[in-house]
């Protein structure tokens, strides 16, 4: 197809998207006026215009905003479908068909209408735009050209067309390009996570409409889209049931902060913000976890074994506490001692969880030293229960008793007191050996001074578990409708539910009702971090996203068992991705290699798309490396016009940052062989791969992850080529 006939293509698109843009600024100043409208209702002065004031600015300010975000990239599709699959959706009348008699739809980010109420765009989540994704050569679904639209700001830079029906297409209809996946593929992705609504293919766009309740699992090799799938199947719930969603709210866990980050764009750039994006070191509240332990550390602590211990370290006995209370009380010694502080102990945590049954631990203690004076103090002396109790407890020393007896325990208090090997050997009962003692000891010691590590940031939220929460009054809740005592405004259904809505987004910090939960890298989240999420999802439908051949773990059926109690019996829905879009035939062969050169039966994705450029390796002398280090990333940089990704072994990320600093920071990243789960680069240098595979039993699986990173250009460097397959 010429230049010519592509700029003619070009010119009516763009005559199209100017009027989509018109209508958008129309809307635009329509809710603005509304907004400036509903302040104006204040000056009436009552309670009812107050309440429809905040009601009116709140609705036209949530609609601008939405305007607002969906500016750039407005339309990015157009579908001409032949005149059987006809549905009245016409994008305009003033569009002639491309397709004679046949229907012209337009797909975008939000849903547009004209000054008629007719469809201007339809939004990429509505049923009718299921074919731009679902479609085939094969399951044409009405389709004759699907054609992807590329825009910057409010103009067309580019087209891509698929004909999917030629006996369908008229003589003469013009198809541009190779089509839209390979035409996004070429692109640079930028320093976050592509946007690839536009290109989501059948099998992606089957899970993302997956039912909404029960379990979605989707498992897939690199390059298959599995995070696409995951964050576009948040948006689209939201699209599709919005009260039930985002009331109960739908929560996001990935692997790392570093993918958090890299991600976090995406769904604000589908519309929704009503998503919150966690890793797994950050779902504690006031704890942000960036580090890591040792492979075989983080095994021990990962480990089901690890439950039984936090609920023995919760239970016990503060160290340090008094081992015995003595006090006076009219004139007689009171004392109890360690056996029957003891007894008091287990009593009181059999009624609760300890920071809850703190009041009632006072109270046990005070019937006990009752009981004590009944028997030592003669019949004339004796005070009621109540008012021996009253007195004793506002003595200084059994405030002092109870405040060093039984304090209210913080997750991480407790976590530091495993540093004691004693007590951690005590509190393992047999379950851990020396060795994993002494190891488990040396890291809890680190936490003072380091702060948690992610894998112990599990730990502490199953010490939150059985420590619980201290007790807090319930807030009260004015309700929004009362306008005097005894007098409640007159609202409407859609005021009760919008009311609803509003309260239940008012979530404390430590929310754990979602009401759907996506998991993404589930391959690599360990059996207490189930045990996390699982408790943040109780209620929860779920999606969850991963690729066996990407795990890092050590025992994956001891992590199947955890994600099987987390899920529960809710029904599953299975989806398979096969096809490799990310990576060339060339990076992904080589990755393929070293993967099956460990385990030959691993299934693996096909990668349909050939560059021609083949990976470079350089293999150099120890006193070369951070030279060969610089220069290699200095060459991908020009290279490539996107972003380079620098992966190393876990202990050399640091080292190497260093090694490249002053290297454009804006396009380079360097990322320990963990952090690199789930990212892309359109270049990738991996720096000592041999390093990487001997970082755990696990090894040879992450230096698979690491060279399957790019998109364009893989680079190698090292001293040891041992790795090589």
């Amino acid at each position: 197809m010429t230049d010519a006939v592509r700029d003619a293509e070009i010119t009516v698109e763009q005559r199209y998207l100017d009027r989509v843009y018109a209508r958008l600024a129309q809307l635009r100043t329509a809710a603005a006026e509304a907004e400036r409208a509903g302040y104006g209702l204040a000056a009436v002065g009552t309670f009812g215009a107050y309440v429809e004031r905040d009601a009116m600015v709140f609705h036209a300010a949530k609609r601008r905003r939405a305007l607002d975000s969906e500016h750039d990239g407005l339309v990015f599709g157009r579908l001409d479908l032949h005149p059987e699959a006809s549905t009245g959706i016409d994008a305009s009348a003033d569009v002639v068909p491309a397709v004679p008699d046949g229907e012209v739809r337009y797909i975008g980010r939000l849903g547009l209408r004209d000054e008629r109420y007719e469809t201007l765009v339809v939004d990429w989540r509505a049923p009718a735009a299921a074919p731009f994704y679902r479609a085939t050569p094969t399951d044409r679904m009405g389709v004759v050209r699907r054609r992807t639209i590329r825009s910057s700001d409010e103009k067309i830079v580019d087209i891509s067309d698929d004909l999917l029906d030629p006996h369908g297409a008229p003589e003469g209809m013009p198809v541009i390009g190779d089509g839209a996946l390979l035409a996004n593929l070429a692109r640079a992705t930028g320093r976050g996570m592509r946007d690839i609504v536009a290109t989501i293919q059948r099998e992606q766009d089957e899970a993302i409409r997956s039912p909404a309740s029960g379990v979605t699992v989707v498992r897939g090799g690199p390059g298959t889209g599995k995070t696409a799938v995951a964050l576009h199947r948040a948006a689209y719930l939201l699209y599709a049931d919005r009260n039930r969603f985002e009331s109960g709210g739908v929560l996001v866990v990935g692997p790392s902060a570093v993918f958090v980050s890299y991600v976090s764009r995406v769904l604000p750039s589908l519309g929704e913000d009503a998503v919150t994006l966690r890793s797994l070191g950050q779902l504690v509240v006031g704890q942000q976890s960036t580090r890591h332990d040792p492979a075989d550390v983080a095994a021990v602590k990962g480990s089901l074994r690890m439950a039984p211990i936090m609920r023995r370290a919760a239970r016990s006995q503060v160290p340090g506490a008094p081992r015995r209370l003595r006090l006076l009380y009219r004139g007689q010694l009171l004392n109890l001692d360690r056996r029957e502080l003891d007894s008091i102990r287990r009593t009181v945590l059999g009624l609760g969880r300890r920071n809850a049954v703190r009041p009632k631990a006072a109270g046990h203690v005070l019937d006990a030293l009752w009981r004590q004076s009944v028997q030592l103090l003669g019949s004339g002396r004796q005070q009621p229960r109540e008012a021996s109790a009253t007195e004793i407890a506002e003595r200084r020393e059994f405030a002092e008793f109870m405040r060093d007896w039984w304090p209210v325990v913080r997750p991480v208090t407790a976590l530091a007191w495993l540093a004691d090997p004693a007590r951690l050997d005590r509190y393992a009962a047999g379950t851990l050996t020396s060795a994993e003692v002494a190891a488990l000891a040396s890291s809890f010691g680190s936490v003072a001074a380091d702060g948690p590590t992610v894998a112990d940031i599990a730990l502490m939220d199953e010490l939150g578990e059985v420590l619980g929460e201290r007790p807090q009054r319930p807030k009260t809740r004015k309700d929004p409708y009362q306008v005097a005592v005894g007098v409640r405004e007159v609202t409407t259904y859609a005021d009760r539910m919008a009311a609803t809505r509003a309260v239940a987004a008012e979530r404390p910090d430590d929310y754990r009702d979602y009401a759907h939960v996506v998991v993404d890298e589930a391959q690599d989240v360990s059996p207490m971090q189930w045990r996390m999420v699982g408790r943040r999802g109780q209620h929860a439908s779920w999606t969850v996203v991963g690729d066996p051949a990407q795990s890092a773990w050590p025992d994956p059926a001891e992590a199947a068992t955890a994600m099987t109690s987390a899920l529960g019996s809710r029904r599953r829905s299975e989806y398979a991705l096969t096809t490799n879009y990310r990576n060339s035939a060339e990076i992904f062969d080589l990755a393929a290699r070293v993967i099956r050169h460990a385990e030959p039966d691993i299934e693996l994705p096909v990668a349909v798309r050939g560059t021609g450029v083949a990976p470079t390796h350089q293999l150099v002398a120890g006193d070369e490396l951070v030279g060969a280090a610089r220069g290699a990333a200095t060459a991908m940089l020009d290279l490539v016009e996107g972003t380079v990704g620098v992966i190393t072994a876990m202990a050399d990320a640091d080292r190497v940052a260093e090694w490249l600093s002053g290297l454009a920071p804006d396009r380079l990243q360097v990322v320990g062989s963990l952090h690199a789960k789930g990212m892309e680069y359109d270049g990738v240098i991996v720096i000592e791969p041999a390093r990487i595979r001997d970082e755990g039993t696990s090894g040879v699986r992450t230096l698979y992850v690491a060279l399957s990173r790019a998109t364009q250009q893989l680079t190698t460097v090292a001293t040891d080529g041992s790795w090589l397959p």
